[in-house]
């Protein structure tokens, strides 16, 4: 199997907008995170790019969600994958970098918000999409359209 960034590659560590920034989601956001997404698995599961088995509709216990939470930083930590919790002044949605399961040319990317910060998906969109364009070396994006209409 090929890796999924060049070994020589720098990965980005944040992005940094002036209503929101990422940074690599880890344990330490195990609170904020299920607090954001469990009362938000309605509007999640409505964002593009999801509606699939995540969010689970009974949600999960903290433990369980500390466990999915090492395992992406441990993907991070390996350059399997990449996910990044956005924030404004606490945890309000993810992004997610991993290789396309179907296609091993494909790069597929969702983002969340929470539903009481849905006015910012579109722009969450946008500055994923401009980042991984400027800053990383896919060049076969799959990232579900958010649209303003």
């Amino acid at each position: 199997m090929s890796d999924f960034v060049p070994a020589d590659f720098d990965v980005p560590r944040e992005l940094i907008t002036p209503r929101f920034r990422l940074e690599p989601l880890g344990p330490e956001h195990n609170v904020p995170d299920h607090a954001a997404w469990t009362s938000s698995i309605e509007h999640i599961r409505a964002t593009p790019g999801f509606g699939g088995s995540w969010p689970p509709v009974d949600g999960m216990t903290l433990e369980s969600n500390l466990a999915d939470l090492e395992r992406h930083a441990e993907d991070f930590v390996q350059r399997r994958g990449f996910t990044f919790t956005v924030i404004d002044t606490d945890v309000i949605g993810c992004v997610y970098i991993y290789p396309s399961r179907k296609d091993p040319g494909v790069t597929d990317v969702r983002s969340w918000v929470s539903a009481d910060r849905a006015e910012l998906d579109v722009p969450l969109y946008e500055a994923v999409s401009g980042w991984l364009a400027a800053d990383w070396p896919f060049t076969n994006v799959d990232y579900a359209v958010r649209s303003t209409t």
